[in-house]
């Protein structure tokens, strides 16, 4: 079998398609988080902290002080950019309750399936057909 038969098949099967749609649907996800947290979360928290903004919080290493990151940076000086790193931790809290979820709703559905009743045993005959159907499977042969 040639290579790309191979890797055309693999490529194909449903749990790498399915993967290949979740990878794409969580990238976006993480872009919608990203926003929440930069554009509509930390602004009213940065107010609540006397205009703070998050994402300008910086340390300077070395001599310097400069404006904003953005001229620190194009200074090229060396940074520890802290008020990102806040950012970033927000977004990922945020993707990881949101998956904690979702996982903790998939398990409480398993569990409801699981705790269908299993289908009824079959009945056994009463005694009285039991040997009728012994005679009778003696009388065939």
């Amino acid at each position: 079998m040639s290579l790309m038969k191979e890797f055309k098949q693999f490529a194909m099967r449903g749990n790498v398609m399915d993967m290949a749609i979740g990878i794409i649907i969580g990238g976006a996800f993480g872009k919608i988080v990203s926003s929440l947290v930069s554009d509509i979360l930390m602004p009213p928290i940065g107010k609540l902290m006397g205009n703070v903004d998050f994402a300008g919080l910086y340390v300077v290493l070395g001599d310097g002080k400069f404006e904003s990151l953005a001229k620190a940076k194009e200074a090229g000086a060396a940074t520890i950019n802290y008020g990102l790193f806040i950012n970033t931790v927000i977004d990922f809290m945020i993707v990881a309750f949101a998956i904690f979820m979702m996982i903790k709703g998939m398990n409480a559905m398993q569990r409801k399936e699981d705790a269908k009743p299993a289908p009824p045993a079959p009945v056994e005959p009463p005694a009285d057909v039991k040997l009728l159907t012994e005679i009778r499977d003696l009388l065939k042969k």
